[in-house]
């Protein structure tokens, strides 16, 4: 077959985008090697989700959003998806009550890897033979996608490191994890001094990925503050609730406060 710079092109645009697809959808799957199945499907709180809820809706994204758009042929996995893997997009018809979502013992999980699996191999063999200007036209759907998936990939942290924290046994995510970085200590914390002054805040439009919210660019005043130069440790932060920081006012603006006395 003779290679046209055109095809070229799109085969080096679709296979980088390929490429970078399958790294994102790999690393949620490697998140979920250290749980088991029953730890996938509990939802221990109202504003937490079931595992498995998230790699069925991150990968409902891609159906709905891509391959439903640009996949010739198209048709869905299982149409009752649509409503019990949407979220809070409104526009998109009926959604399954978020407070409900660890009910939903059916579809099983071997089902949602099966979902997972169908669409990995969709988006593939769309971004290997859809013309160039399809590839163009779905590429920036795609990364938004892979935004949403690695945002997915914190939530799954989240909600399971909170579930294992209701379970008296004190299981861990990663067995052997907090021993392997029980030697470790903090560099000592610093302060780094802020001018301030006329600034400017935002997203620069430099052809990177960036949502909505975050521009556009613009300036805005700023009075000079100091800034730790490293996070606050769990031992750290441990600390300051000894230290009775959550009842000092002095430490808190009003809002902060407010918050703190109503919750």
């Amino acid at each position: 077959m003779t290679t046209t710079p055109a095809t070229a092109r799109r085969t080096w645009r679709g296979d980088a985008l390929l490429g970078r697809y399958r790294r994102v959808r790999s690393t949620t799957d490697s998140l979920c090697e250290p749980l088991s199945a029953e730890d996938m499907v509990v939802q221990a709180f109202e504003e937490t989700s079931p595992t498995k809820w998230h790699l069925a809706h991150t990968t409902w994204f891609f159906e709905t959003f891509i391959l439903e758009r640009f996949e010739r042929g198209f048709r869905p996995f299982d149409p009752d998806f649509r409503v019990l893997f949407n979220s809070y997009y409104q526009t998109l018809g009926d959604r399954h009550p978020r407070a409900e979502r660890g009910m939903l013992t059916r579809p099983g999980l071997g089902e949602v890897i099966a979902y997972r699996d169908t669409v990995d191999e969709r988006i593939g063999a769309m971004l290997d033979t859809a013309p160039m200007e399809v590839v163009a036209e779905a590429a920036p759907l795609i990364e938004l996608g892979l935004q949403h998936e690695q945002q997915h990939q914190e939530l799954i942290l989240m909600d399971i490191k909170r579930l294992l924290s209701r379970n008296p046994t004190r299981p861990a995510y990663r067995p052997g994890a907090d021993e392997a970085g029980a030697a470790g200590v903090a560099p000592a914390m610093g302060w780094v001094g802020v001018e301030g002054g006329l600034v400017e805040i935002g997203h620069d439009p430099d052809g990177r990925f960036a949502y909505d919210n975050e521009g556009p660019r613009h300036k805005r005043y700023l009075e000079p503050f100091e800034i730790a130069n490293r996070p606050v440790t769990n031992a750290e932060f441990a600390a300051f609730i000894a230290d009775r920081g959550y009842e000092r006012p002095e430490l808190w603006l009003d809002e902060a406060w407010a918050t703190i006395c109503r919750e």
